[in-house]
């Protein structure tokens, strides 16, 4: 459906408004709800019609006379015509309550499904409301057709699409048809006339539907017996890339199964056995070395499938006869693999990667770059700085590596050093060698000597591994050597060939080229420099790319601002610029023609060549099987903006991606995988915490739209941007649209995420999507909606919301809860949730009075949770229900002074008895009590590394005891006042603090020694408009490397340049920054 449709589809709000306060016009409905039933209609209808129909030209005038009621009073001409209007439109609608005949759907079951959904959703809303007549035998009725319902819809899905062609399964079909049919015919029959309505009918018409169901489920039953042999599930996903640790998360999930799933007793004893068959396969798996072996990736997705089978026939709605059909399939499917995982045992990884990846041709000096050598704008710096290294420093071996994404030049400047004159006259030797991702030892020997002498090529193929050694370790044994190792992905290629390589403390070099920042480091020598490459800036592109399409002529006039503008786009990659450079250079040199190009850059580029795409796939072809979903999932947020570290951290982990690590937290290897991929020029540090942990990160432009298309490729992620499908198949659907016009709502056991804009919550059946681990809502109010079916949500881990839903303690698996409030709310009790761990409120939140009531008892369970911002603490009560939390980790919360009814006097609360708490951000909110009265010390926790206090009047005394803990590193104080404005510190204090930042803090002098802070890295001041100057002292702390001064007095940034000189005079690297507010 094209946007402009979308804009042209009627509105139903007059409409909605008016159903919902009756009161305004003459009684329309004839039980409680009936309205909302025809909107659910009505809104299928606008999906499925085109703006010409009859229906919604009616539809139009219903709204508009809808619109006019409530201008007029009740009981006016236009209630009277409104509310004949409106039945007139419901006996409209009694067509649209059987199968449509809609064409626009690739899948042939997909109509009906859709259709069968919208009878879900209106059993739902009838179940949700519950009118007078829904009650016993009547609602029991209900409640089986919805489930029966549920199981078509799967079934629908689950038939692949070979087998619809075959007669008896357009029979079954023709079945399923028939008996949507009547389930509409009844619904409209029942709910939609103004006619009293019959329990007794009603319970006669139900039993005889659900009679009509049971006779086609059995027909169903028989058939896929019958097709068994050829039968392949659509329904089983088949993403290509699979993290090992989310399957563990699925066997948990069905041996949970085994022991309390009452549902499928019939069928425990298979799936016990396929249970342990499975988890012997995964242990299997694990215990194989071959980590990036396309064998073992293969495998591992096959058995990820099987598993995620058994996952969704467990929860397909099913009855038992088609449940242990699929599971007969199952067990056949884990046969064979029993017999692969032993062939993947006896095979050499070794081997295997070499049979799979030989190398076909020799790459010499110049022959890779994708750039040029003629351009050097981004280069020049750095160029001067390698050569100056190369030359001048030790005289060991030194190895040098130039590191960044692919495209940003690192093959071009390798180029340059090699052919430098400098370089051809200071070294006797100049060797060189591409690696690639798949390198193997005699063609990197090979390369090598030929890069000397390329004469004695088929001398070289023909000689033994040995033999190359020999004749290169002796060519080069006594001379001074610079040897160039280009596109080298890890340290494995290196330790192949490195002893080859003398030693000979005669200045030898060897210089890499990676996309990994590690290569260098973890090489065997001491002496190690690393320049990464920057991204050019916007005159840098502009001239590249001016100078790669007009060579040396000037860009017309008329070109200039669009040209920028596709440059800017570039993104500061020079190869990205390079390759729209060579589509710029074939089009007609017109504003609308470059305008075109600058709005869809990566589609031009993929028209014109594959090998911009294939040159930054590799990178993601070199991840090791448990980065790859990790990486896709970036694909998740949005192009261009950064991404917050601590929220991708808390999907992955939602998502079942962080893996077991002995004796590391699943924290710590959440930050490894994380590194991992910065390193690999994967990802980009956006902006760093003041510990130096990563707080944002970015992904480049051609970057994400590669991670965009694998995803989706790969079914992983998909993004929404037009329509939804009732059959996706894809992991996690990102919704980047405020209105999906949807011919149905997604109906899958296989989407595992709901993230984005999403449209309101009718667009989804969650009682149908029982697997989200992932849901955010957060751009929803969700007291504005009908959450029917939420409560099923059984695996959600992360939830992010805009108001708490009232029933939260349902979600036992619930690990993170973000809610993007305005106003401060009350917290629900949380203790049940045993697993929640990461609890954040936007806009602030206060423990309810139930807290306050039931948690008197000092026996009250215990809760594990690590992470709670934003929360008011008001009086004694407050602080008590903190003790309930002994495992938090860290806290962010707001206090006043309260009156401790013991001690019969005011104080701050106690944090000492939170012993694990690390992290501690506290405001404090003055009031008329702390006015005139004296405070004890706010009692801290000893572990804390990183403090944060807002508002506080600091004594002496407070501030000593904050230096003296021990083991913290970040200090923030802001808006504060230390007693005297004068802060004294002393030896002893602050022995661990590597950040301290005053911000508009009360304080005029500064007293302090170079040994009081004896691992000081950073000094941030702001708006600190009293203090005189910056204690000259400060710039003899040996591990000093930034002060930032923004928004103070001119004599304080006097005093930073100052010590700043006196540091560069004694070769001290200090940075200072100045800037105002």
């Amino acid at each position: 459906m094209t946007e402009r449709r979308r804009e042209m589809a009627p509105s139903t709000s007059n409409l909605k408004q008016l159903l919902k306060y009756q009161s305004k016009c003459l009684r329309l409905e004839m039980f409680d709800g009936q309205g909302q039933l025809v909107l659910i209609v009505t809104h299928f209808i606008i999906k499925l019609c085109s703006e010409d129909d009859e229906i919604i030209i009616l539809l139009k005038s219903l709204e508009d006379s809808a619109k006019l009621c409530w201008i007029y009073s009740r009981h006016s001409e236009e209630d009277r015509k409104f509310s004949t209007m409106f039945w007139n439109f419901i006996t409209q609608l009694k067509v649209f309550f059987e199968v449509p005949n809609f064409k626009r759907t690739a899948n042939p079951n997909e109509v009906v499904a859709a259709f069968v959904d919208l009878l879900l959703e209106l059993l739902e809303e009838i179940l949700h409301r519950r009118p007078y007549f829904i009650h016993g035998k009547v609602e029991k009725f209900i409640q089986t057709l919805k489930m029966e319902l549920k199981f078509l819809i799967t079934f629908l899905g689950d038939t692949p699409s070979q087998l619809t062609e075959l007669e008896t399964t357009k029979i079954v079909l023709k079945d399923i048809e028939a008996v949507a049919n009547d389930v509409g015919s009844f619904l409209y029959s029942f709910f939609l006339n103004k006619d009293r309505i019959s329990i007794g009918e009603m319970n006669k018409s139900l039993s005889d539907l659900l009679r009509n169901v049971e006779l086609v489920k059995e027909s169903i039953t028989t058939h896929c017996f019958t097709v068994a042999h050829i039968w392949s599930s659509r329904m089983t996903p088949k993403i290509a890339v699979v993290s090992l640790s989310s399957v563990d998360s699925i066997l948990d999930y069905i041996e949970d199964r085994i022991n309390n799933d009452d549902r499928i007793a019939d069928v425990k004893d298979q799936i016990r056995t396929i249970h342990q068959n499975l988890t012997n396969l995964k242990n299997g798996i694990k215990e194989l070395e071959i980590e990036r072996c396309q064998e073992r990736e293969e495998f591992s997705m096959q058995f990820f499938y099987v598993a995620y089978e058994v996952e969704y026939i467990i929860n397909s709605f099913a009855p038992v006869s088609y449940v242990t059909l699929r599971l007969l399939q199952v067990i056949e499917k884990i046969k064979p693999m029993r017999m692969q995982l032993q062939e993947l045992k006896k095979n050499d990884a070794g081997m295997l990667k070499d049979a799979k990846y030989p190398r076909k041709h020799i790459t010499l000096p110049g022959q890779r770059s994708l750039i040029g050598e003629d351009y050097l704008y981004g280069f020049k710096d750095a160029e001067m700085e390698i050569l100056k290294s190369i030359r001048e420093e030790p005289r060991q071996i030194q190895v040098i590596s130039i590191t960044g994404m692919p495209g940003l030049g690192k093959t071009t400047l390798a180029n340059r050093l090699y052919n430098n004159p400098m370089i051809i006259q200071h070294f006797i030797r100049r060797l060189w060698c591409v690696v690639s991702r798949t390198h193997r030892r005699r063609n990197m020997l090979i390369d090598i000597l030929m890069s000397i002498d390329i004469d004695n090529k088929e001398q070289f193929l023909n000689m033994e591994d040995e033999m190359l050694v020999e004749r290169l370790y002796k060519s080069l044994k006594g001379r001074r050597y610079i040897f160039i190792m280009d596109d080298i992905w890890n340290v494995n290629a290196w330790d192949d060939i490195k002893r080859c390589f003398p030693d000979d403390d005669n200045g030898s070099r060897i210089l890499f080229t990676s996309r990994n920042m590690d290569v260098a480091v973890m090489t065997s020598y001491k002496s190690r420099r690393n320049y990464p490459l920057r991204f050019l800036v916007e005159d840098e592109s502009w001239d590249l790319l001016q100078q790669k399409v007009f060579n040396e002529e000037q860009c017309p006039p008329e070109l200039v601002d669009v040209g920028k503008k596709i440059a800017g786009n570039c993104g500061g990659l020079p190869i990205t610029i390079v390759m729209i450079a060579s589509v710029l250079k074939n089009l007609e040199k017109k504003p609308s023609s470059w305008m075109k190009v600058a709005e869809n850059i990566t589609s031009y580029i993929s028209k014109e060549t594959n090998e911009y795409m294939s040159v930054l796939e590799e990178s993601y072809n070199d991840l090791p099987m448990y980065l790859k979903p990790c990486f896709l999932y970036i694909g998740v947020f949005e192009k261009v903006r950064e991404i917050p570290v601590k929220k991708l951290i808390m999907l992955w982990h939602a998502e079942g991606f962080i893996g077991k690590v002995e004796r590391k937290s699943s924290e710590d290897v959440a930050q490894e995988y994380l590194m991992d991929l910065i390193n690999r020029s994967l990802l980009l540090v956006a902006k760093r915490k003041s510990d130096g942990r990563i707080k944002s990160c970015t992904i480049h432009g051609a970057m994400h739209d590669m991670c965009s298309r694998l995803a989706e490729k790969d079914n992983f992620v998909k993004v929404i941007t037009d329509r939804l499908s009732i059959y996706e198949q894809h992991h996690c659907l990102s919704i980047r649209s405020h209105s999906i016009p949807s011919f149905s709502r997604p109906f899958g056991l296989h989407i595992h995420s709901l993230l984005g804009h999403l449209p309101d919550t009718s667009a989804f059946i969650f009682s149908s999507l029982k697997h989200l681990k992932v849901l955010d809502m957060s751009t929803l109010d969700l007291s504005l909606y009908n959450l029917t079916g939420i409560e099923v949500l059984a695996f959600l881990r992360f939830l992010a919301v805009s108001s708490i839903p009232s029933s939260i303690e349902i979600f036992k698996n619930l690990e993170f809860l973000l809610v993007d409030n305005k106003e401060v709310v009350e917290i629900p009790v949380l203790l049940s949730m045993v697993k929640l761990r990461h609890v954040h409120f936007s806009g602030g939140a206060q423990f309810s009075k139930y807290w306050r009531q039931e948690l008197q008892d000092e026996s009250f369970q215990k809760s594990n949770l690590q992470n709670l911002s934003s929360i008011f603490i008001y009086d004694e009560n407050d602080e008590k229900v903190l003790r309930f939390f002994p495992n938090l980790r860290i806290l962010k919360c707001n206090f006043t002074v309260f009156l401790d009814s013991s001690e019969k006097c005011y104080r701050y609360p106690a944090f000492n008895y939170l012993t694990q708490v690390e992290f501690l951000d506290i405001s404090f909110r003055p009031c008329y009590e702390s006015d005139d009265i004296s405070l004890k010390l706010i009692s801290l926790p000893l572990n804390l590394r990183k403090l944060t206090l807002r508002y506080f009047d600091l004594s002496w005394m407070q501030m000593k005891k904050i230096g003296e803990l021990p083991n913290l590193e970040v200090l923030k104080l802001r808006d504060d006042t230390i007693e005297g404005k004068q802060w004294d510190t002393n030896e002893g204090e602050f022995i661990r603090l590597r950040y301290l930042e005053l911000d508009a803090v009360q304080i005029e002098h500064w007293n302090v020694s170079d040994d009081h802070f004896p691992v000081l890295e950073r000094i941030v001041l702001r708006s600190c408009y009293l203090l005189e100057e910056i204690p000259y002292s400060i710039g003899d702390i040996s591990r000093l490397q930034k002060i930032e001064v923004h928004g103070c007095a001119k004599s304080i940034e006097d005093s930073a340049v100052q010590i700043q000189e006196e540091q560069r005079d004694l070769g001290n690297d200090l940075i200072v920054t100045i800037s105002g507010l």
